[in-house]
């Protein structure tokens, strides 16, 4: 990536049994692409006691990709979806117009020790769809088309890249790659990506123009047509981007619109409770958190 327009560091926050590293937005760069919010899970250790327990929380505008590394998570949505995803399958949750999703550890893991490593990752929704109706898809990871090149493993998560389509079925113009090297290697990306381009190091180190750069950086490209850059023996990478959409986006807690009037209606429906319910999932809702801790504002 011989283009670099800017460096961003994955800073890090203590959520309870495990740490999350923010990665998008940065008050740089607040959005690539249309991927608006990045978080790393992980890696932790989860003793016998300790589970996860996100409770029944609220979506607007946006889709959901969680990818696990490591770990096992049971998801429920309003939609009636239950399903346990594993590493290297796609959770793919579309909020549209709203949905409510819980995240736990699934029951048969609750009494022993366990990991969680991953990414939970948001796409905004383009405009016109920000009031579609709510959607869940699961796509296994032997259905993601992979493929090996000079010796270096490629991924395709999400999207379009290299002349090949994921089945996860996104609604903009985007890509989400995976890179894995056993030994040094050159990558050349050339045309096979489009719009703005984004790198995170999750393991190993990228090697361009001399400077060398470790895990939890994350490299934006000036170009996303001139990313070329080192990679070095077991390094593992995760390209995103795509087309930028025209019109700015804000972000609440969970919400996400073109609009700031359908982020306050979203919040006057969770704090009255009339957003969907989750079948089989009677925990305690997840408040609305305090004003002054939020309201960014992200274009």
């Amino acid at each position: 990536m011989s283009n670099i327009q800017l460096i961003i560091e994955e800073r890090a926050a203590d959520i309870g049994n495990f740490l999350v590293g923010r990665l998008l937005p940065f008050r740089k760069k607040r959005m690539v692409g249309p991927f608006i919010f990045i978080d790393h899970m992980g890696p932790a250790a989860l003793k016998e006691h300790q589970n996860i327990d996100v409770g029944p929380h609220p979506h607007i505008g946006l889709s959901t990709l969680t990818y696990l590394f490591e770990g096992s998570m049971m998801h429920r949505d309003s939609l009636g979806t239950e399903i346990e995803i594993t590493p290297g399958a796609v959770n793919w949750m579309t909020a549209g117009k709203g949905i409510v999703h819980s995240e736990r550890t699934p029951e048969y893991l609750r009494t022993s020790e366990k990991s969680m490593h991953g990414l939970q990752i948001w796409v905004a929704l383009p405009k016109a769809l920000e009031f579609m109706d709510p959607t869940f898809t699961h796509v296994e990871k032997e259905d993601l088309p992979a493929w090996t090149s000079e010796g270096v493993h490629y991924k395709l998560i999400a999207g379009k890249a290299f002349d090949k389509e994921s089945p996860v079925p996104v609604h903009s113009e985007l890509y989400f790659v995976e890179i894995k090297t056993k030994k040094h290697s050159t990558i050349n990306i050339g045309n096979h990506l489009f719009g703005e381009s984004a790198l995170y190091i999750l393991e190993g180190s990228v090697i361009s123009e001399g400077n060398v750069f470790e895990p939890k950086q994350i490299l934006v490209a000036k170009d996303s047509t001139l990313c070329e850059f080192e990679m070095a023996d077991n390094t593992t990478v995760y390209i995103f981007g795509g087309v930028p959409f025209p019109e700015e986006r804000h972000i609440y807690w969970n919400f996400v619109a073109s609009e700031k009037e359908t982020i306050e209606k979203a919040k006057e429906d969770w704090r009255s409770e009339r957003f969907p319910v989750i079948p089989n999932d009677d925990g305690a809702l997840v408040p609305l958190p305090p004003e002054k801790t939020n309201g960014l504002k992200h274009k």
